[in-house]
């Protein structure tokens, strides 16, 4: 977008691109912490207080992916309306 309109866009762009992108890896990393906690709960049994927190802990990822997500589709939505002719 940035070659379409021949100057760099706003910094607020890069920004929340950036955050939808830790957003994204944070989710990965709860996701997988939850099948470890899966996998090892089926061979030991279960420990339900450590289940609640990763649950928890995934759910509070997943929100702000959301909230990101939501932004970003915000932003890139500006930067192409910036980029159309006039």
């Amino acid at each position: 977008m940035e070659r379409l309109c021949s100057s760099p866009l706003h910094e607020n762009i890069s920004t929340a691109l950036d955050k939808h992108l830790e957003s994204i890896h944070v989710v990965q990393a709860r996701r997988k912490d939850e099948i470890v906690n899966a996998s090892s709960r089926q061979r030991h049994g279960p420990p339900r207080c450590q289940d609640e927190r990763v649950v928890l802990a995934l759910a509070v990822a997943l929100r702000a992916l959301c909230l990101a997500t939501r932004k970003v589709r915000t932003v890139l939505w500006c930067a192409f309306q910036m980029t159309l002719p006039k």
